[in-house]
């Protein structure tokens, strides 16, 4: 898969509407992500940012009666054409939670999982390889060679989340979403989490939804502030924090509303 180049746009949203049932989640969504720099989507709780996540992977169409208008493309083709393959969608653009989800099995089949299911591997080798790397990836390598064999609900908290980046980055996206990755961690697992943001956009995209305005801050290029289904600014994040162009942006920066 060709990767995109850098700093180039990867995910266009483009006049979105998203429903559940006959209510309006989201409302003329336009947003360019680029290639491997981070983008942080901020504003108060239940303002759309989660369902815009979610959006750009289709995780939503697991909601019965939802529905969307407009388009998000991604390098160039409509993701909810009728053609498009959900489940390539989903190695494509891969999903983090907000609470640590290992499944029930060693840390290395977690990590197998995904190159298993999609046939990514031809022999063993080859999988203790991609398993060997993405645990490197995570930053979770060191902590963990010596019990991959070992009940992954057995790490840590942090540990735990670093795994599930881990078995996101085995099969290879280009695109990785983060829906407050740290907010069930501790302030070291925390920061252990920032600082495996910055690796990781050396070669994935990354979006990440935080009610942490500082973490927003320090992690991203890139920030979306939503308030109330719509996005109200868009830009570089140093820019929207200390010079934004909205009055509701400041207001909202600065602790007066929200």
């Amino acid at each position: 898969m060709k990767k995109a180049k850098k700093h180039a746009p990867i995910i266009e949203a483009k006049d979105l509407n998203f429903y559940y049932g006959a209510t309006r989640a989201l409302s003329g969504i336009n947003m360019t992500i680029r290639a491997q720099r981070v983008t942080a989507l901020i504003g108060p709780s239940g303002c759309g940012k989660s369902t815009f996540l979610r959006c750009l992977n289709r995780m939503n169409d697991t909601i019965a009666g939802t529905r969307v208008e407009g388009k998000i493309l991604l390098k160039g083709e409509d993701i909810y054409a009728p053609e498009a393959d959900r489940v390539f969608l989903r190695q494509r653009v891969g999903m983090v939670f907000q609470k640590p989800n290992p499944f029930p099995q060693s840390v290395y089949d977690n990590v197998a999982f995904g190159p298993r299911v999609l046939g990514l591997t031809k022999n063993r080798f080859e999988l203790d390889e991609i398993v060997e790397r993405s645990l490197k990836q995570a930053a979770l390598w060191e902590q963990v060679k010596d019990k991959l064999k070992g009940d992954a609900l057995s790490l840590s908290l942090g540990e735990q989340q670093r795994l599930c980046i881990a078995r996101v980055v085995a099969v290879q996206p280009e695109v990785i979403l983060m829906d407050e990755p740290a907010s069930a961690l501790d302030p070291i697992a925390t920061g252990k989490i920032e600082e495996l943001i910055a690796e990781l956009k050396r070669e994935y995209t990354i979006v990440i939804v935080t009610h942490n305005m500082q973490q927003a801050a320090r992690v991203s290029n890139d920030t979306g502030f939503f308030w109330l289904g719509e996005l109200i600014e868009f830009g570089r994040t140093k820019k929207l924090f200390t010079t934004p162009k909205m009055e509701l942006t400041e207001s909202y920066i600065t602790g007066r509303m929200g």
